[in-house]
């Protein structure tokens, strides 16, 4: 009988909590009066937020209050990637932010890169959006785990599926 212990790192995104965060930011802009009479908007397009307002300041305010919501709905900012504030039509401004899903293909060759230079007994796999890590020894696994942790990566990670797996070898 072999044992083999593994684990996950991936990047996932609640896109439900997103949407809660949403709608409790919009809540609470109708209720503010420095946007009374402002048209100032946030939209969720698939994997990706769109802010709408009258002028920069106003963005700003919107993007802060969407902030604090998804931080105590438990979304990393580390997910957001902020593109540029755009013109849009009548004088507004708009600025679009995507939401991280899965690790992007040059980032997980990083994860994989700083793992195999500690020279630990691992076998590292990238499997589409998500780095997979196994070995014998749990404790090899959880120094894998901290030493992920340390490192900034500039993406919001997660560890998932820890478990051990076991092989059977029957004999005859």
């Amino acid at each position: 009988m072999a044992k083999s212990n593994s684990f996950d790192v991936q990047s996932k995104t609640d896109l439900d909590e997103v949407r809660n965060a949403l709608n409790q930011t919009m809540k609470e802009v109708k209720q503010r009066f420095d946007f009374k009479g402002s048209c100032s908007t946030v939209d969720l397009e698939e994997t990706a937020l769109v802010l709408h307002s009258d002028d920069d300041f106003k963005l700003k305010s919107l993007n802060d209050i969407l902030q604090q919501k998804l931080i105590k709905r438990g979304v990393a900012l580390k997910a957001l990637t902020y593109e540029k504030v755009e013109p849009a039509s009548g004088g507004t401004v708009r600025q679009r932010i995507s939401i991280q899903q899965g690790i992007p293909s040059e980032k997980a060759r990083e994860i994989v890169k700083v793992i195999k230079h500690t020279k630990l007994k691992v076998q590292v796999a990238i499997q589409g959006d998500v780095v997979r890590v196994s070995g014998k020894n749990r404790d090899v696994l959880q120094e894998v785990i901290q030493l992920l942790r340390e490192e900034d990566f500039g993406i919001d990670m997660q560890f998932a599926n820890y478990r051990i797996i076991l092989y059977f070898f029957m004999m005859e």
